[in-house]
């Protein structure tokens, strides 16, 4: 890939049930699919394959640390360099990373999502455009407990004990202040379609830039 074809870097982040998702879908359907590479932060969960599930499950995934991030770094910068990379793949049931890695390649767009990726400076430095999705805490909690359940496997118990445990202090000592890191910050999370729509503008124009 010559310099004008390096892909342009994304940063998505917000907390848990704010929207990323719905964000990111956007920038996907107007870029194209075959134009968009997608790296989670949550896919980089570190692995404790020492600790018993009970242990694992006791463990605060809602903390900076908990997340390999020098890894997401420097597939970052592989992709950014035009180089394919191997992703962990995390078994959010079991709390433990899969034997098996995803291959991700560079695309004119790599979007980069996750609640605490602007916490990182050499993260956030190879952002071109970085964007806070924001929700009310009640909207979040109501889509975090629904996710969990349904595709993570929990209780109910559980998903109330881990958000009041940590997911919920966490988010207001990193997540929040981290918000003064973006370019973007969109409210009321993905159903904003004002703000949106001005992001996808400035996102096509970076893509013809680029072109």
């Amino acid at each position: 890939m010559t310099s004008a074809h390096l892909p342009f870097v994304i940063g998505v982040a917000g907390g848990s049930g704010s929207g990323k998702t719905t964000v990111v879908r956007n920038i996907i359907e107007a870029l194209g699919d075959g134009h968009v590479s997608v790296l989670e932060h949550d896919r980089y969960y570190r692995d404790h394959p020492s600790l018993r599930l009970e242990e694992r499950a006791a463990l605060n995934y809602d903390h900076p640390d908990s997340l390999e991030t020098d890894l997401l770094v420097r597939h970052v910068e592989e992709l950014r360099a035009g180089r394919p990379v191997e992703v962990p793949i995390y078994d959010f049931a079991r709390h433990s990373r899969k034997t098996e890695t995803g291959t991700v390649v560079p695309r004119t767009a790599v979007i980069v999502e996750g609640i605490l990726i602007f916490t990182d400076p050499a993260l956030r430095q190879l952002m071109d455009v970085k964007v806070f999705v924001d929700a009310d805490d009640d909207t979040r909690f109501i889509r975090r407990l629904q996710r969990d359940i349904s595709e993570r496997g929990r209780t109910v118990e559980s998903v109330i004990d881990q958000y009041l445990g940590t997911v919920k202090p966490m988010h207001l000592e990193f997540a929040v202040p981290s918000k003064r890191y973006a370019d973007i910050i969109i409210p009321l999370g993905g159903h904003n379609s004002v703000a949106i729509d001005m992001l996808l503008t400035l996102i096509r124009s970076l893509k013809t830039m680029r072109q």
